[in-house]
């Protein structure tokens, strides 16, 4: 039967144009990285096959064997991957093919023009460009084709329909694509890469097989490649009139099954690189092999780089889970816990069964268990990292530690693994590097500390720079700067380590404990005593805008600061929450005057009740801006200051 052609031109989305047309502009230090791209999805197909064939065995189409297949075609100047996995529909082909299925189009087109920019400023070096690792990390494996051809052409067919209802798609990548209704006889997808001229390297059969060796010879599924092409037939001349004969040409074994006395860290790297489609090295890993009642093998990787959709709550990560060497699913979310949805890897059990699906993974003691075990070995993982190779944990850390630092608040059970693997900045730093470990702060704790100190902003600088930590400073006393959104979060569900209390500098009266002097404290009470007055004309001059006026026992240098209760919400959160379109109550934080500040002691002295009122808002709203706060009446206090400083002025002060 003859299928009638449907044939349309569509445009592709003005996103998916600007992504194509950097991806053929720009310089790549390792084209070769197309077909490991190439490959890997259509294996990614191969194994959508077997999994949907577990309970449709129809759609195997009486050939049950997968594979992937390379060929060559010298004289058109072509390179075909064609496999014979779960196909595509017209509509899939349009969906996932036509434009790019990601949230993050335009984060990639910007960080592959930042990567364009950083290779020209390579050229120039002498060195090499750094474009090809965002290939993958942007899923868009596909689109690296048009690094060495000039025109792609797709055939598909989905496993199950008819031969009918195959599609071809082609495009030379310039802003628009065919799509049209063919027939294909066969299932799968073939993906025809017509070659620059510039690039007819790639001809190569043996050059191509070195490629395979190197990026995808542990895909499970066989890569094959014709036997005349790589030179085995004995007599070509014997062979012209039969059909190619292929030879597999990747190990084709799953290499988490092997044992670690048998793997390479190559081995490892190179694996990492397949299931995590990055380019670059892992920064380390995990293989392990239980055996009991619960029979499982996983193999677990932490990236060096954080991955652009990290932060995106609709994007699924999770390791790629296998049940008895058959593929399952991608992203398994429950094998490992939100708070380490960075870790990469495969997970294969033999105990699980081969129709399970995420409702059951959600139910599942034996998942639980795994789970479980995940967690403790990626912190394992993270303590040796941190314990023997600084550096390399000081790299982690950088790229994931603010997604580290969600785990108190998820993981009860291991807080205090965790609490010592964050870092943090410090006043014990010059700089806003976040590298100081609780271990190391506890360490040089002074005699007579009880508590470790924080403090909570909306940046480095807001923090290091606060008021609060006046008297720290002064005392020598170690204060922790937290300003990443997520510390909140933190020290909400932190609340102590290794038996030292969490404390922020922001909260309460401050209590130093054996740290205070005691004659600081005597004078303390006395001045609240001898300054009463003053204290009760501010509280009334402030009204509502307070809770409470008191003499501080924080300030040296500043004249007044903004505090809270002990069990408050910190006025840091309430900005962070508003910020995010949530409701925050309103709290009245009580004023801290430095009795001994020439502001203070000129309010106290003012008898004009006019001008005290103006001051006394002065010095709060002051106090507000200097803890990241906004004013609900800017220009008020613009007007009150150039007021005061006019009458200094005319006064000759």
């Amino acid at each position: 039967m003859t299928v009638e052609a449907h044939k349309e031109t569509l445009e592709f989305k003005a996103e998916v144009s600007q992504v194509l047309d950097l991806v053929i502009s720009s310089l790549y230090s390792n084209k070769e990285i197309f077909l490991r791209e190439l490959i890997s999805n259509a294996s990614d197909a191969a194994e959508k096959l077997r999994f949907e064939s577990l309970t449709d065995e129809e759609l195997l189409e009486e050939e049950p064997n997968l594979r992937v297949r390379v060929l060559l075609d010298k004289d058109a100047g072509t390179i075909t991957v064609s496999d014979n996995g779960i196909g595509l529909s017209r509509q899939e082909a349009i969906d996932t093919v036509g434009s790019i299925a990601s949230s993050g189009t335009r984060q990639f087109a910007e960080a592959l023009m930042a990567a364009r920019g950083e290779a020209d400023s390579a050229e120039a070096k002498g060195g090499e460009a750094g474009g090809d690792a965002l290939i993958g990390r942007f899923g868009v494996g596909f689109y690296s084709a048009y690094i060495v051809a000039d025109k792609v052409t797709l055939l598909s067919r989905r496993a199950g329909l008819t031969s009918e209802h195959g599609v071809r798609w082609e495009s030379d990548g310039r802003g628009s694509y065919t799509l049209e209704t063919v027939e294909k006889p066969t299932r799968g997808t073939d993906v025809i890469l017509h070659l620059k001229e510039d690039e007819k390297e790639f001809l190569d059969a043996w050059r191509l097989r070195s490629i395979i060796g190197k990026f995808s010879d542990h895909i499970a599924i066989p890569v094959e490649m014709a036997k005349e092409e790589l030179g085995d037939e004995d007599d070509e001349e014997k062979q012209a009139d039969k059909a190619p004969e292929f030879e597999q040409v990747n190990k084709g074994t799953a290499l988490w099954m092997r044992s670690k006395s048998e793997l390479s860290d190559d081995d490892y790297k190179g694996f990492y690189k397949h299931i995590s489609h990055d380019f670059e090295e892992p920064l380390a890993w995990v293989h392990n092999r239980v055996e009991g009642t619960n029979e499982y093998t996983a193999l677990l990787y932490l990236p060096k780089r954080a991955p652009w959709d990290l932060w995106d709550r609709e994007q699924k990560h999770g390791v790629k889970l296998y049940v008895k060497r058959v593929f399952i699913m991608d992203e398994a979310d429950k094998l490992l816990p939100h708070w380490l949805r960075f870790v990469k890897g495969v997970v294969d059990s033999d105990d699980l069964p081969l129709n399970v699906s995420r409702e059951i993974l959600q139910h599942n003691r034996k998942i639980d268990t795994i789970r479980g075990a995940n967690v403790k070995r990626v912190l394992g993982l993270l303590e040796s990292l941190a314990k023997d190779e600084p550096e390399q944990y000081q790299t982690f850390w950088d790229e994931f530690g603010r997604v580290l630092k969600e785990g108190p608040a998820e993981d009860f059970q291991n807080r205090e693994r965790i609490g010592g693997l964050m870092r943090f900045a410090s006043t014990h730093n010059d700089d806003d590097t976040q590298s100081v470990a609780l271990d190391a702060y506890i360490e040089r704790m002074k005699e007579g500390q009880k508590d470790i100190y924080y403090i909570t902003a909306d940046s480095p600088a807001a923090a290091r720079h606060s008021p609060h930590l006046e008297v720290f400073r002064k005392k020598g006393v170690e204060v922790l700067l937290l300003s990443d959104r997520v510390d909140e979060w933190l020290v909400s569900h932190l609340h102590e380590y290794k038996g030292k209390h969490l404390q922020s500098v922001t909260k309460g009266k401050l209590d130093l404990g054996d740290l205070a002097d005691k004659e600081d404290q005597e004078k303390a009470e006395q001045a609240e005593k001898e300054h009463e007055d003053l204290l009760k004309r501010l509280k009334d001059s402030l009204g509502e805008r307070v809770q409470e006026v008191r003499v501080s026992t924080r300030l040296v240098d500043s004249p007044a600061c903004i505090v809270v209760g002990e069990h408050d919400m910190s006025a840091n959160l309430a900005r962070v929450l508003k910020a995010v379109g949530q409701d925050a109550p309103d709290m009245k934080p009580t004023l801290e005057v430095n009795l001994d500040h020439p502001l203070v002691k000129r309010l106290e002295a003012e008898s004009n009740q006019s001008k005290f009122d103006d001051l006394g808002m002065i010095l709060f709203d002051q106090a507000q801006l200097a803890e990241g706060g906004q004013l609900d009446d800017p220009a008020a206090f613009v007007g009150r200051l150039n007021k005061l400083m006019m009458n200094m002025f005319m006064s000759g002060a």
